[in-house]
């Protein structure tokens, strides 16, 4: 085909040139099919003779009323898209730039048969199972397995059906599998090929390990040929986990405690998998024992107790107080008893033990006893209607409940802090006093004791203060106390003054006079004292006048006079003989008092009167008044010198005393006893004397309110007879 355009370039360029117009004009020559064969099964080759002018080709295969054309540029060309095992006719067209050319002869040809569509897989690691659906017009199959690295033998079997199974091969190993179909006359059809990996061997050698914290279980194994991937599945009566690896260990999460796992490992790849014969048992942890149940009865002994779980053998309870210390309990029982203190919260768990290990934390439970009662309450103020008591803390505690029972009554305080006062209460009177301490948690501890303690007697009522001829008082009270001693006192501004009985009075003795004094009573028992009682006021009698003086002021006059004494406004001072009574009453500290007659003895009274009128008898004296003073006063000479003084005594007894008074001196005689005149020597003449005869009192003091007489005495005349009267003067 090829060598006539070579020849035609020989013969001449003129002649090239001629056919080149010409074949412009004409449309190309029909092409002659050569052969048409088909060796794939969509698809026909056509060969031909190449047309001289011709810049393409259309090929053409028709199959009734099917028409499927292609163009080409050369021979041979290949017709696609065609269906297998067809009969189709064939023609082709040639063409160039003056058109195409007619249609060639036809020219049969049949596609070979479709390539089987191949199914494979390895149901084993030492088999592969190639399947296949039948292909039309196909009388038998051909199929061949070999390593896909070119190693190893071939497999190969010829068979009518549409599955072959290949055994005896690798685990593991990527084999080729090609497949194709012939007809009735043994032309072959499209082959197929693939690649199929065998599936990996179970893997062996496994082991596991169990995280009884993390409810997790490591698993290992030892990898297996051409596995690709792990699997392990955990499967227990209602959950199945599993987990996936591409090494030799994987970790199960998720694990529920208190459950028997199967453990089995599956190695896979591509072909499929294949599972450990068998699985391995594994037994979680328990779980956390539940409807814990806490008790305290009596107090001071704790139980716990709780549910029985599945898979536990042994179980351990921990109790851990609030101050840190901890203690447990180890049983296979589903009780625990521990000791308990009052005050504290505890904090109880419960785990249960397998060969696994410790059940998870369930919950964790506190428990508060009941508040510690206090135990040292001690008084530290009783009074006649009032309590206050305190005492230590205890532990547990938040509020303090007080309460004090008489048998009928009783009187409650409630507080936080460990004291109380617990008033309103009756005097005298004995109650017995619980402290309860209460928590919220746990409300009042009622088993606290009580403590007996006694309120102080009850004030005593003042109801007579009397006072004797003796200044003695008597303090008289009334009181319902039992068995109380009773002390009266009586304070004022000069000192304080007591008495104590165990009645219903007593003496107060020794008070000072003039004072004024409050009286007041209390009552004293083991409990306590009582208030004081209402006071009373108490005055003493007015203190009586010190030095009380008498004196006679004139012959019928006389000055009684003292010192003023404490408190006393007034003074009365009474003068009283057979005769009668003289009366002073004055506030000063002096009174005198008239009428009174010479040589006569007399009583001589002093009372002291205060503001309020008490009235104390004060002194009591005898006084004799003295004698009269002498009537009848004469001198008479009794020489040149010597003076005879007379005078006429007055009645009574009485001593007498003469005193001359000149300018030249004083000159004094003395009758003798029961004489009534005297007798002065050596008188001096010229001279004028005052001559005083006054009676001497029992004491010796010369009483000055006698007369005076003035006496002229010359030198001339008789030395006898009387002297000269000159006058009288008046006492000073």
């Amino acid at each position: 085909m090829t060598g006539g355009p070579k020849c035609m370039c020989l013969i001449g360029f003129s002649l090239i040139c001629l056919k080149m117009v010409t074949s412009a004009k004409t449309a190309p020559a029909i092409p002659t099919i050569d052969q048409a064969y088909s060796k794939i099964s969509n698809s026909i080759t056509v060969e031909w003779a190449m047309v001289p002018g011709a810049t393409s080709y259309l090929l053409t295969a028709k199959d009734g009323d099917t028409v499927v054309e292609t163009m080409v540029a050369t021979s041979p060309g290949t017709v696609t898209g065609l269906k297998a095992a067809t009969l189709y006719q064939i023609t082709i067209r040639s063409i160039s730039a003056a058109g195409r050319s007619q249609a060639s002869p036809p020219a049969q040809a049949k596609t070979v048969l479709a390539a089987p569509i191949l199914e494979v897989s390895s149901p084993s690691p030492d088999s592969i199972l190639v399947q296949w659906e039948a292909v039309c017009m196909a009388i038998g199959f051909s199929v061949s397995v070999m390593q896909a690295n070119g190693l190893g033998r071939i497999w190969k079997e010829n068979t009518t059906n549409t599955s072959l199974t290949f055994s005896g091969l690798d685990a593991g190993t990527l084999y080729t599998v090609k497949a194709y179909a012939w007809n009735s006359n043994g032309v072959p059809g499209d082959d197929s090929t693939c690649n199929q990996r065998t599936s990996p061997r179970a893997p062996n050698n496994i082991q596991v390990s169990f995280d009884s914290g993390t409810l997790q279980a490591a698993v290992s194994w030892a990898l297996a040929e051409g596995a690709s991937n792990y699997t392990v599945t955990a499967l227990s009566g209602s959950s199945e986990l599993s987990c996936s690896s591409t090494s030799s260990s994987c970790t199960v999460s998720s694990l529920q405690c208190g459950t028997e796992y199967q453990i089995s490992v599956s190695a896979s790849n591509d072909a499929g998998s294949s599972k450990s014969p068998s699985a391995m048992t594994l037994r979680t942890v328990a779980c956390a024992p539940g409807r814990v149940v806490i008790h305290e009865d009596p107090p001071g002994h704790l139980s716990v107790a709780w549910s029985n779980v599945s898979l536990g053998d042994y179980y351990v309870a921990f109790v851990k107080s609030d101050d840190g210390l901890e203690v447990h309990c180890n049983t296979s029982l589903t009780q625990c008893n521990f000791v308990s203190e009052c005050g504290f919260t505890y904090f109880i768990s419960v785990f249960a033990y397998n060969k696994a290990g410790q059940s998870p934390l369930g919950d964790v439970f506190n428990y508060t006893t009941a508040p510690c009662c206090p135990s040292d309450i001690n008084p530290v103020m009783v009074s006649s209607d009032r309590v206050e008591i305190v005492w230590s803390p205890v532990r547990g505690a938040e509020l303090y409940e007080t309460k004090a029972v008489d048998g009928y009554n009783t009187v409650e305080c409630n507080d936080t802090v460990p004291a109380c006062t617990l008033s309103a209460l009756e005097c005298d009177t004995k109650y017995n006093i619980t402290v309860y301490s209460f928590s919220e948690v746990r409300g009042s501890n009622m088993s606290c004791t009580s403590r007996p303690i006694t309120t102080a007697p009850c004030s005593p009522e003042i109801k007579n203060v009397s006072k004797d001829i003796f200044s003695v008082v008597n303090v008289h009270w009334q009181s319902a106390n039992d068995g109380a001693v009773y002390t009266v006192t009586a304070q004022g501004e000069k000192g304080l003054y007591w008495c104590s009985s165990t009645g219903w009075s007593c003496t107060l003795g020794g008070l000072p006079c003039g004072s004024l004094f409050s009286v007041t009573a209390v009552a004293e028992t083991p409990a306590g004292r009582s208030a004081p009682s209402y006071s009373v006021a108490l005055e003493t009698l007015p203190c009586c006048p010190v030095g009380l003086t008498v004196t006679q002021v004139t012959q019928s006059v006389i000055n009684v006079s003292w010192t003023i004494g404490m408190v006393a406004q007034t003074y009365v001072t009474v003068l009283e003989s057979h005769t009668g009574q003289s009366k002073c009453h004055t506030h000063q500290n002096h009174c005198l008092l008239g009428c009174i007659a010479c040589g006569i003895n007399y009583t001589v009274t002093l009372k002291a009167i205060s503001a309020s009128g008490l009235t104390a008898d004060c002194a009591f004296r005898s006084y004799s008044s003295n004698a009269c003073c002498p009537l009848g006063v004469k001198l008479y000479r009794l020489g040149p010198n010597g003076i005879r003084i007379y005078w006429q005594a007055s009645r009574g007894s009485a001593n007498y005393s003469t005193d001359l008074y000149g300018s030249k001196g004083i000159f004094t005689c003395a009758p003798s006893a029961g004489l009534s005149f005297c007798d002065v020597t050596e008188l001096p003449c010229g001279d004028v004397y005052t001559v005083i005869v006054s009676p001497v009192a029992e004491t010796g003091l010369k009483l000055t309110f006698c007369p005076k007489k003035i006496y002229s005495v010359t030198c001339s005349g008789s030395t006898l007879g009387m002297v000269i009267y000159r006058g009288k003067r008046n006492a000073d």
